[in-house]
């Protein structure tokens, strides 16, 4: 898309700081990082989101993942790691390419990717089940 920020990245039509690049994908430094070494492995070709990447091209994204963060890890000896994908503005989806963050966790490093635990009732169990299980 023209007019996609993440594309232009991706298709190095404006400079980032890369650090993996190969014919479908980039791996940028985040410019507004949540911890040192946040990164966002960003495909070259245009998805919104998870619904629209091909299966073939999200397993290589997932793979991707785990050697940047295992390289990462090792890197700059981060005490964890937290491989996140957010769709839509509701799950927190700002720039509207799909993309993966690579978030090199550190002890005490006030990084604040929580949430407070609900209960699951038998009620609520059963519709969720009925429901996803009838799209599948």
């Amino acid at each position: 898309m023209a007019d996609c920020i993440f594309c232009k990245i991706a298709g190095g039509d404006i400079p980032a700081a890369t650090l993996y690049e190969d014919g479908d994908f980039r791996v940028i430094l985040d410019l507004g990082p949540a911890s040192k070494g946040h990164a966002l492995i960003l495909p070259k070709a245009h998805y919104a989101n998870v619904y629209e990447i091909p299966e073939e091209l999200l397993c290589k994204a997932i793979a991707l993942a785990k050697k940047m963060a295992a390289a990462m890890t090792e890197a700059l000896g981060c005490d964890g790691f937290n491989i996140l994908q957010n769709n839509g503005e509701a799950a927190g989806q700002t720039v509207f390419h799909f993309h993966i963050h690579l978030i090199p966790r550190y002890e005490n490093d006030g990084v604040g990717l929580t949430w407070k635990q609900g209960t699951l009732t038998d009620e609520v169990k059963a519709e969720i089940i009925q429901k996803v299980q009838g799209k599948l």
